[in-house]
């Protein structure tokens, strides 16, 4: 009776944990990555605005919120060691070598983005705007997601992610 009693229970544990987890919307974007290669293509000409290796992470919380930064690892030390007290090449460099934004956004019924809104970013002609796979396609593949949009020059701008694991 016992050894029954336990089946069941297990059972009912089994098919608790299923029901409990299968509730859960997919998400293919969730999780954090980091930058591996970012190009950017006008006229037929490629450049690497953050550099050859580019360093940064964009996070995509379970509360549908996201965070992304970017940099070129290549940017060097201020002189000063006070924050605010950059040259103007220095804090020019670091601009124009950097990238910083967030907000919400949303996946579709396949776990597949499906859309973004900015809330608040280090270029402030960003903030507010809406992008849906029309304007900004991310593509998961496994562990590498790769990130395309245009600009409003028409350059071509894809980044390559990778997911980081968790230890």
């Amino acid at each position: 009776m016992k050894k029954i009693l336990l089946v069941v229970l297990l059972s009912l544990e089994v098919l608790f944990f299923a029901c409990k987890h299968s509730d859960t919307p997919k998400n293919n974007v969730l999780g954090t990555w980091k930058p591996v290669k970012i190009v950017v293509e006008k006229n037929n000409i490629k450049t690497f605005p953050y550099g050859p290796k580019p360093a940064g992470r964009l996070t995509f919380t379970k509360e549908m919120q996201f965070l992304e930064f970017i940099i070129d690892s290549r940017i060097p030390p201020f002189e000063s060691e006070i924050r605010g007290e950059g040259t103007d090449e220095e804090n020019r460099n670091l601009l124009n070598g950097s990238l910083a934004l967030f907000g919400s956004y949303t996946v579709d019924e396949e776990g597949n983005f499906s859309g973004n809104q900015v809330e608040g970013s280090s270029f402030p002609n960003w903030v507010g705007n809406v992008r849906t796979t029309d304007e900004l396609n991310l593509v998961v593949n496994g562990d590498t997601m790769t990130e395309l949009f245009y600009r409003p020059s028409g350059a071509k701008v894809e980044i390559i992610w990778k997911r980081l694991k968790l230890k």
